[in-house]
Order: structure tokens, then C-alpha cells, then sequence
């Protein structure tokens, strides 16, 4: 007798794993970009410095009027008699846009760092207590943060700098005191899901303080998240510290960005396109590589990808 049986049953397959994800190549142009802004913000840094040191009218501030709105790549002899090279043209007073630019480039650094410094830290100490000690803490940390979330930023960063006095200082604490809030939810986040792990677990039960807990076992956990938070910040700030020199809260008898837009805004219409183009092609450049910079940073440090 012959037993008839069916077709043999088939494991099931398991589900197929997604493919690893690509990690992006090192930005070689990207960081050559921003090396060469560096560069032109020491630069500029040291003619600064210099003028200072000296107590005279720095190059970049001098006016010639007999050689304003000249184009750019253009030779020209002033009154007294020395010879000029506008490499980007002049401006309505005869000042050389290239070094203004230059000059630019250093307040960006200058404001892009001070008001991340400020920001960051203040958002990731802020984010650890949080999530690590959780309850009535965590939950004053996380209305702080609603209510400046809840104020247009823009509103408020015109409101601290007024309060703090016109110039950089007013744009460094008010760009710092603003921009925590998204620092602060993802640093909470990340630990609140870290405290879960046996790790925290482990070093709560040996007793170890919660200082010891913070900055010995979390802090160098999350530290990948500040270091991208931080370049993520840098453009962000300097955008900002163009639109409040625009406005005219941001520095004071100084050449920035923001100042040299709205400058050259009002001579568009003479035919005077020089000035706000390069400026605005420089502050798209240097959002641009900062950008995909920390895109890259994330890329590499965050393990969850």
C-alpha cells in the first residue's frame, strides 16, 4: 500500500532585509568651499585687527567718491593719486566691494560660531536633565522650550537684540537664546531612548551619580547629535544675522552681508548690479557648503543610519 502525500510544506521565507544604505562620499568640494571662506575670515580678521592696532580708517571703510559705481575689473586713480584695482567694482562711496565682502565673511564666522556656542550647549544640558530625570523636570524643560517655540523667532530675536543694544553682541545673544528649542527635542529624545538601555540601568543600580550618569555615560552617547546640531546651526545662524543686518540691527559701521544687501537694494535700479550679486551669491555659497557639510557629519556619525 502506497501512502500518497502531499506537496511537502516550505519554510517560510524570511522577509528580505532592506539594502544597507549608501553613505555619502566625502564632500571634497564642499569642505575646499569652506576652507576658503575660512580663509578669506582670517584673512579679513587680521586687516581688522591691524587697523585697530593702528587707529585708522581700514581700506575696506575709506571713501573715494571720485571712484564710486565703478564696475567690476576696473583700473582706477584716486585723487591723491594711488592706483586701485576693483576686482567686484565699488560701491555708492568708492569703497572696494571685494574687501567688503571680505570683511563679511569674517562677522558670518564671527556670528555663526558665538551664537552656536551659545546655543547648543545650552540645548543639549538642557536636553539631558530632561530626559534623563523625566517627570516635573521634564516637564518645566519641555514647556520652556513650547513657550520660546511658540513666539515667532523672528520677533524675538529683534526683541533680545533691542534689549541687549544694537551691534554683533545683540545679535550673538539673541540668535543664542532662540535657537535651542530644536537642539533641546532631539538631544531629549535621544535620551530618553538611551536611559532604557541596560547601560543606565546598570550604572543606577552600582549607585553612580547622576552627574557621573550625565556626562560620563550619556553625554558620550549623544555627542554625535551635538557636533551635527552644531553644524546645522552655523548656517542657519548666519542667515539669520543677514536678515537682522538687513534690518538694521546687526552691525553697527561694519560691512556685512546683510548691510551690503541692503545697500546695493537701493541702487538696483541705476544699474548698479555688482555689489548684491556677489554678496548674495557669497551668503549662498557659504549656507550651501555648511549645509551639506552637516548633512554629511550626520551621514557619518549618526549609528541609527
Amino acid at each position: 500500500m502506497t501512502l500518497l502525500s502531499g506537496p511537502r510544506a516550505r519554510k517560510p521565507s524570511a522577509p528580505p532585509s532592506p539594502p544597507p544604505r549608501r553613505r555619502s562620499r566625502f564632500p571634497l568640494l564642499t569642505v575646499a568651499g569652506l576652507c576658503l571662506y575660512l580663509a578669506a575670515a582670517l584673512f579679513a580678521e587680521a586687516v581688522h585687527g591691524l587697523a585697530v592696532c593702528r587707529d585708522e580708517v581700514p581700506a575696506y571703510n575709506q571713501v573715494r567718491l571720485e571712484l564710486r559705481y565703478l564696475p567690476p575689473l576696473t583700473h582706477a586713480t584716486a585723487a591723491d593719486g594711488t592706483e586701485h584695482f576693483f576686482l567686484m567694482g565699488s560701491d555708492n562711496l568708492g569703497r572696494d566691494v571685494f574687501r567688503r565682502l571680505l570683511q563679511g565673511a569674517r562677522i558670518a564666522f564671527h556670528v555663526g560660531v558665538v551664537s552656536s556656542l551659545i546655543a547648543v550647549p545650552f540645548g543639549a544640558l538642557l536636553g539631558l536633565i530632561a530626559g534623563y530625570f523625566g517627570g516635573k523636570t521634564d516637564a518645566l524643560c519641555t514647556w520652556l522650550a513650547a513657550t520660546v517655540a511658540a513666539v515667532p523667532s523672528v520677533l524675538l530675536i529683534l526683541a533680545i537684540s533691542l534689549i541687549a543694544g544694537k551691534g554683533l553682541f545683540g545679535v550673538y545673544i539673541g540668535i543664542g537664546c532662540t535657537t535651542w528649542v530644536g537642539v533641546y527635542r532631539t538631544i531629549r529624545s535621544e535620551t530618553l531612548r538611551q536611559c532604557g538601555r541596560g547601560y543606565i540601568q546598570a550604572a543606577r543600580a552600582l549607585g553612580y551619580s547622576a552627574p557621573r550618569i550625565l556626562f560620563r555615560h550619556l553625554l558620550p552617547n549623544v555627542a554625535h547629535l551635538i557636533i551635527i546640531s552644531f553644524s546645522l546651526r552655523f548656517p542657519a545662524a548666519v542667515s539669520t544675522e543677514v536678515f537682522l543686518s538687513f534690518l538694521g540691527l546687526g552691525a553697527q559701521g561694519e560691512p556685512s552681508w546683510g548691510v551690503m544687501i541692503n545697500n546695493a537694494r537701493v541702487r538696483l535700479w541705476q544699474g548698479v548690479w555688482w555689489e548684491g550679486l556677489f554678496v548674495t551669491l557669497a551668503v549662498f555659497g557659504l549656507v550651501l557648503c555648511a549645509n551639506r557639510f552637516g548633512d554629511w557629519l550626520r551621514d557619518r556619525l549618526d549609528p541609527t543610519l
